[in-house]
């Protein structure tokens, strides 16, 4: 079995998501509306992995006409430590750091208690930090060069143009959907079609995975009466990992 990668969007429906709410808050409105139509505390925290507290705490504060009210607020304590740091360790620290702009703080305890300052490297790491939102110390530009590259499949490859299916299984084209039986739910549809003789194989997930996938390709293979030569994915991260792998062993088993 030989598994082919396209550009993404074969069968993509439009996602009329509104833009002002990002994929958690959006999550938070599923299970709200999920609630406020079954009143089910417990269906509500299993569908979505939450405690019963957070979803009492969204309900709360859950302002139906206000969108704003599913924001995250700021978590910041309405009472701050104030650093205990003297004048003397703050100038100390500074002027190592700027002797030794690539030393870390495990290093710059050592020599600030050689001044004679008793101190931690939490401290200096705190202090070092203090100082860099100050602009008191820079940090020294690196002679590294990094490039992000987009990961490689291991096993799929880009489809030959040379290839082209004559017959039933030559290629099995696999996708998946948003499905929205009811407000609130959002399921995932698993598609399969073979290009030759249009059978389809359809089946719902609440989650599209590498696992679920797979657990699709398993039901693909055992629903359609002829022989899978290929699979067309699209660059879906459901299509990495353990699908490919599962793809692989197939293969090995079918000696092709």
């Amino acid at each position: 079995m030989i598994v082919f990668s396209i550009a993404k969007g074969f069968h993509k429906l439009t996602k009329n998501i509104p833009p002002e709410l990002s994929p958690k808050e959006l999550d938070r409105l599923r299970a709200i509306t999920i609630y406020l139509k079954t009143k089910d505390v417990s269906l509500v925290c299993k569908t979505f992995g939450i405690s019963r507290a957070t979803l009492y705490r969204w309900l709360k504060r859950y302002e139906p006409k206000d969108l704003r009210s599913l924001r995250d607020k700021s978590r910041r304590p309405k009472r701050l430590r104030k650093p205990k740091w003297s004048y003397e360790l703050i100038i100390a620290v500074k002027g190592l750091r700027q002797l030794y702009p690539r030393w870390g703080k495990e290093k710059l305890v050592v020599l600030v208690g050689k001044e004679g300052f008793k101190t931690s490297a939490s401290t200096v790491g705190r202090i070092i930090g203090y100082l860099k939102h100050r602009g008191d110390v820079v940090e020294p530009k690196g002679n590294c060069i990094s490039a992000k590259r987009r990961p490689q499949r291991p096993y799929a490859v880009r489809k030959p143009k040379d290839y082209e299916a004559s017959e039933a299984g030559d290629i099995v084209q696999i996708d998946t959907l948003d499905i929205r039986p009811t407000p609130g739910v959002i399921l995932k549809q698993f598609t399969a079609r073979d290009v030759i003789s249009k059978w389809d194989v359809i089946e719902a997930r609440t989650r599209a995975t590498s696992r679920t996938a797979k657990e699709f390709l398993d039901t693909v293979q055992r629903n359609m009466p002829f022989k899978i030569k290929a699979i067309q994915v699209d660059g879906g991260s459901e299509f990495y990992s353990e699908f490919e792998q599962e793809c692989q062993r197939v293969q090995s088993l079918m000696g092709v």
